[in-house]
């Protein structure tokens, strides 16, 4: 068949009592709605676990020998060989559902039909002989017009935990009518042969068919491929009804809303955490004519590095049972250990929204009022924050700019731009130009107020200075989202066309223009150019379906001598 059977070598630990959790049951076990599992060829010989909650899972877990429980009573798993996501494993079926739809390229990329059906044969077969399966019945997307009913069927308890953790629980009665629209085959222990199986190129698959409504995990046990597959789904679902999907955070006062567009490292998770306005969610959203959703019931966080005094929030998360950790490293007493990056530095903490205190319930908020796009400007050419017309907000959005600095990543030894479409390309299976429209609508329909909010470095870059002070960068957020800056004096920058706010309350004002923070001018001008440049020849992949006026807002470098 071209497939080896991977089991989990997992010792068994402990046990855990429903008493040890915080969320409510919702007494959904052994209960589903109309739909079977012979819709989607699926025959059990074994037990089938039907929504069985975060405390019976987890207890199936430890059973099984998929992780350990720390010293908090958390669940802690390790993901083997593959500790994030698998994209060159990624793919999308190309045929007369998706061939004018799908943005083709090196991340969206196609495969036959025919690879489809065999993996789909092969996943069928091996779920429907194991001794247990467990099965998911979820929504993702708190508004109920606009989301999505799915189904998780998995050889794996944690993995089960994991997607009940991370999208949307329903209720007993809902579980009731529940037909899924969507579902996901997973089979992180189904090894492929891609000596054998024609299309692949390692034991790791990611199969989208968006004519036959499902997805096909296997032979990797990095539980972000579940949560991510569903996002690219209705990233893919949203714009054909005029609602614009986005990878961000949000939060709210409810009177007052803002979405924080940010890469890795350039602070979202930190600035949309604010003890004065709620948490809507931390990743994925949807902008429909009735204001923004979140598309989870969860968080996933990073948990290198964490400490209390920063992020206690999310540290108090780690110490709660029934959420899950991936690839942390516990010390001999259970204690984990956040600076341990043996396994990976991309250690994961998994936890329902309801364990943040200071979040919006609903999962809902009204139309934004202010949209942050985040960047860390390593080169030390973007000012500290900076006011966008739409079509510039447009732009920055499908630039997706950020910057990776010298010993952040293996061979990284000078500041090196990174651009990811929309600020999450691997998600977004249509033309950026189609998000880009929708944004630009939304923004000028509802006037939200958009910012360019560099928290990296001015005053010669990284290397020549200190990043800026995250009080600076917290005191021009909060001025700018309590329309503190809507009435001072700009100056338009001559090569980005963005506006620079002359005084913000707290902020030197010396500062602010970042050209007279480097000690010559000169090379400031030459730097600012080089990476206007960089944006330029970013973009021209983009350009040909992206409409004029945002292909209009592109830098222009001052000096024809910058590259």
């Amino acid at each position: 068949m071209g497939f080896l059977a991977q089991e989990s070598s997992r010792v068994k630990t402990a046990t855990l009592t429903e008493n040890d959790f915080q969320l409510p049951l919702l007494g959904t076990a052994d209960l589903h709605g109309p739909v079977g599992l012979d819709a989607h060829g699926l025959e059990p010989r074994g037990t089938v676990r039907w929504n069985y909650e975060t405390p019976e899972l987890q207890q199936h877990a430890i059973r099984r020998g998929e992780g350990d429980l720390s010293a908090h009573g958390v669940f802690t798993s390790r993901t083997g060989a593959r500790t994030g996501r698998s994209p060159k494993d990624k793919f999308t079926v190309r045929d007369e559902v998706s061939e004018d739809t799908i943005w083709w390229g090196k991340i969206n990329q196609p495969c036959k039909p025919e690879l489809f059906e065999k993996m789909l044969g092969h996943a069928q077969w091996f779920l429907s002989h194991r001794e247990e399966i467990f099965v998911q019945d979820l929504f993702c997307g708190a508004d109920a017009a606009h989301r999505i009913s799915l189904r998780v069927v998995t050889e794996s308890a944690w993995h089960a935990a994991f997607a009940r953790t991370m999208m949307i629980r329903p209720t007993a009665a809902e579980l009731a009518t529940h037909e899924p629209e969507y579902t996901v085959l997973h089979t992180p222990y189904l090894l492929a042969d891609p000596d054998t199986v024609d299309g692949l190129d390692s034991n790791a698959f990611i199969l989208l068919s968006l004519k036959h409504k499902l997805v096909l995990i296997g032979g990797t046990q990095y539980a972000g491929e579940i949560k991510k597959s569903l996002f690219s789904i209705m990233n893919y679902l949203l714009p054909a009804t005029g609602q614009l999907p986005m990878h961000c955070s949000c939060n709210t006062t409810g009177g007052n809303t803002a979405v924080f567009f940010g890469l890795s490292g350039t602070g979202k998770t930190t600035l949309s955490a604010d003890p004065n306005r709620r948490l809507v969610g931390d990743d994925e959203h949807g902008w429909t004519d009735h204001g923004i959703f979140n598309f989870e019931g969860g968080c996933y966080a990073k948990l290198i590095n964490l400490r209390e005094e920063d992020e206690p929030a999310i540290y108090a998360t780690t110490r709660m049972p029934g959420t899950i950790m991936e690839n942390v490293i516990l010390g001999t007493d259970g204690t984990p250990d956040f600076t341990d990056d043996s396994l990976t530095a991309n250690t994961r903490a998994a936890y329902p929204i309801e364990y943040i205190e200071n979040r919006e319930p609903s999962g809902t908020a009204g139309h934004p009022q202010n949209i942050v796009f985040l960047t860390c400007d390593a080169f030390g050419v973007l000012p500290p924050i900076a006011r966008l017309t739409p079509e510039q907000a447009a732009y920055h959005f499908i630039s997706g700019y950020t910057a990776k600095v010298a010993g952040t990543e293996m061979n990284i030894d000078k500041p090196t731009a990174t651009f990811s479409t929309c600020f999450g390309a691997p998600f977004m299976p249509r033309h950026p130009g189609v998000y880009a429209k929708l944004l630009t609508e939304k923004i000028a329909g509802h006037h939200s107020q958009c910012w360019l909010l560099n928290t990296g470095w001015i005053a010669g870059g990284a290397g020549q200075s200190d990043r800026i002070k995250i009080k600076w960068t917290r005191a021009l957020l909060n001025a700018a989202l309590e329309g503190q800056l809507a009435d001072v004096e700009y100056q338009t920058d001559p090569r980005f066309g963005f506006q620079i706010p002359q005084t913000c309350p707290d902020v030197p004002r010396e500062i602010l223009n970042p050209r007279n923070t480097w000690e010559d001018p000169a090379a400031y001008d030459h730097q600012a150019d080089q990476l206007a440049e960089m944006f330029r020849e970013n973009f021209q992949q983009f350009a040909e379906n992206t409409p004029a006026p945002i292909r209009n807002a592109s830098p222009e470098a001052m000096s024809s001598t910058s590259t």
